[in-house]
Parts: structure tokens; sequence; C-alpha cells
């Protein structure tokens, strides 16, 4: 005990350390601030899209009377609400859309379909709490360590301070252990302020915590194996600053080109394009040329697909349906490649532990690409399901009704499940 609270005392009067570690709690409040801003906004236009989006179809269902007016002019809100956690990591959030406007029309000309977003964020990511963490949590670890025995070894001290020690080695674990510790508290106290704040689970903020010290540990290790060198305190620095850029940078890098490189991806636009191409040329062709393909996937409308006049509502929608057919092949590859791209890149981040401490907390966060994937599988859920719910209104020609407006699917967030006509 007298031993740690020299060590305190020590370093409560290090001139070089306070700063990096004022300078960590800095950068670690200000992603947490940022992140829960960030959430904040999206839940925010989220709640204002949803009222719209409520009143919109009001309107709808009062100024048409028609099944296939209805249905065209309907919009559907369908959207992933970040979760509680969500802004220690927001992932994916920034690079793949979180809310969709759909119709009952063909699906692979809207879901592919996002905001603009500042190309310079799709590039670097925003500043949140996995990037403080995970990207410069370790330099500054390495800065805090790098010259613990050079340093007295310059100074003329590191000899004394060994035979001195009650065991040997001792000054120096508890010395890096204190400052490993007070660089996790610096981190952790900021993230869990905001998880409170945001309504974030202790178990989840433990979690957290635990994959961030897991990752320090790491960087701790690094620190010192290059220590046991006996280099000055420049050349320790240099290596670990290499160490630093080649797992925290070049690795993570190398990974990306190599994925893409090895697991090819068709173009969300080549698929938008495709789908659009099919739905136009279908005015030109013989109705017969729309239905036939139509009914290979919904033989139970085949009693139903007679088309007498130059327009119907039906031949409308089926052909609709027949243009996702058409780029369906497109877009299964697509999300075939972007699941495999992940699975890869999961596991080659074991060669960098920073890219592995990313991954981990956006998947605790619900921000990465299996959350990315499975909210675009509710969207396509619940456009089958509007597609379930109009098709009998459509082929059998029924009559409007509010009584029947009333039983139209809605998309629900809840339980991950999505409603569906009886």
């Amino acid at each position: 005990m007298t031993g740690l609270i020299r060590e305190i005392r020590f370093l409560s009067s290090d001139r070089t350390a306070l700063p990096w570690l004022g300078i960590a709690a800095l950068v670690a409040a200000l992603s947490v601030v940022l992140g829960l801003r960030e959430t904040a906004s999206q839940r925010a236009v989220l709640s204002d899209l949803i009222e719209l989006d409520r009143a919109e179809r009001e309107v709808v269902g009062e100024l048409y009377r028609d099944w296939g007016d209805a249905a065209y002019y309907t919009f559907h809100l369908t959207y992933d609400s970040p979760s509680d956690f969500a802004f220690a990591a927001l992932g994916q959030r920034d690079t793949s859309p979180w809310k969709h406007s759909i119709r009952a029309l063909a699906l692979e000309g809207q879901i592919y379909e996002t905001d603009a977003e500042n190309p310079d964020f799709a590039l670097i990511g925003r500043f949140d709490f996995a990037f403080a963490a995970n990207l410069l949590a370790p330099l500054l670890l390495i800065l805090l360590l790098h010259d613990l025995r050079s340093g007295e070894r310059t100074a003329g001290r590191h000899e004394l301070l060994n035979a001195t020690a009650a065991v040997r080695g001792s000054p120096w674990f508890a010395r890096a252990a204190l400052r490993v510790g007070a660089l996790m508290l610096c981190l952790i106290a900021p993230l869990w302020a905001g998880g409170l704040l945001a309504g974030t689970g202790a178990s989840d903020l433990a979690l957290a915590s635990l994959i961030v010290a897991l990752h320090l540990g790491f960087w701790w290790g690094v620190c010192a194996i290059a220590d046991r060198f006996g280099w000055s305190s420049p050349i320790n620095l240099t290596v670990l600053i290499g160490a630093w850029l080649a797992l925290a940078v070049i690795v993570p890098a190398a990974i990306k080109l190599s994925v893409e490189a090895a697991v090819p991806l068709p173009d969300g636009g080549d698929i938008l394009l495709t789908q659009r191409e099919a739905v136009n040329d279908a005015w030109d062709l013989p109705k017969s040329e729309t239905m036939g393909p139509f009914i290979e996937r919904h033989p139970e409308w085949a009693d139903y697909t007679e088309v007498s006049q130059p327009f119907e509502w039906k031949w409308y929608y089926a052909f609709q349906q027949v243009g996702d057919q058409i780029a369906e092949p497109l877009s299964e590859a697509y999300r075939e490649g972007r699941i495999e791209r992940d699975r890869r890149a999961g596991t080659l981040a074991w060669l960098s532990p920073p890219a592995l401490a990313e991954r981990a907390l956006q998947g605790l966060a619900g921000t990465d690409m299996a959350a990315s994937l499975a909210y675009e599988q509710r969207v396509r859920d619940f456009h089958a399901a509007l597609r379930t719910y109009y098709y009998p209104r459509l082929f059998r020609d029924e009559v409007f009704s509010d009584a029947s407006l009333g039983q139209r699917p809605e998309f629900r967030v809840a339980g991950k499940r999505v409603d569906r006509p009886d």
C-alpha cells in the first residue's frame, strides 16, 4: 500500500503524464457527447417522420377511393431506431440507410435509395467513442508508457529503483498499472455517464468496459515487450508508434482492400437501373409477357390475369413485381456478397486488435453489418406484407372500404416483427 501511495503521488506530479490523461478524458467525453447528440438527432427525425407518415396516410385514405390509387400514393415509413448504446459506436448507421419511405411498387428501386451523406464521413467515419477508444487511446497509452524505464535509465535512477524494490520489477509494474488504470478511468467514466443518460443497460456498459480494458491490456503488453529491449525513449516511441500505425491503420486498410478484391459486389446503382429498365420496358410489351413471369411466382392468381383494358392496376403492379424478379439475382448477389465480406473481415480482424475491438463495440451497439442487413430484411418482409394485402383486392376487383383499409399492415419495430393481414 505504501508503494501504491508513492506511485500515485509520483503520477500526480508527473508533468508529462497528466496532460495525456487530461487529453484522454477530454477526447472520451467529446466522443460521447457527439454520439449522444447524433442519436438524439436521429430519434428526433424519426419522431417527426412517424407523425408525418401517419398524417399523410390519413389524407391519402380520404382522397383516393380506389385500391390502385391508394397503393400508388401511400408511402409507409420504415426505420431502424438507434439502440441505447448506439451513441458509443455508430458503425453502419453512417453509411447504410436506417429509414425508408416505401410504397407497394417495385422494391429494388426504393431499398437502395438513401440520403446523401458527406463523402468525408463515408471515408473516415464519425468521431464516436469506438473511434476514440480503439484508435486514439492506444496512441495515448504509448505516450504514457514508452519512457517508463528508459526515462529512469537516462536519469540514472534505474538501478537504484531495482535495488530498493521488494520484488524485482515491482516498481515498473505498479507504475505501468497505475497509468493504464488511470487511462481506463478517463475513458470509461465518460462512457458510463453517457450510458446512464441514454438509458443503456449496466450489462452492456460493463461488457463495453471489458472490451476497452482487454484492448488497452494488449497495448500494455506491446509496450512491455518493447521496454524489455532496453532501448532509449526516442527509439521506444518510434517502434511503438510504428506498431500502432501497422495494427491500427495499415492492417485494417489491407484487410478492407483484400476482402473487397476477393469478394466483388454488384453495384447498388446497377440493381436499381436493372429494375427500373425492366419496369419501363413493360409498358411496351404485350401484357401476356408481363403476366407470365408474375404467375410463375404467384400461381394463385392465374385465374385473374386477363387484362381487357389498355391499363389495369393489377397489370401495373404485376410488372412492378416482375421488375423486382428480374433484378433479384443481382440483389441476392449483393446481399450475399456483403455477408461474405463481413464474415471475412471479422475473421481477419484478429490480425488487428483495434479493428476487432471496433467490431465488438458495433455488435454490442447493434450498428454492425448484421444489424444493417437485419433491418433491410424487415423492410423486405414489410413490403411483402403490403403486396399480400393489396393483391387480393386488386385482382378480385374488391370494393374499396375504410374497414378493409384498416387491415393494412403497419411496420413495427418492437420485437422485430411486421404485422401481416389476416
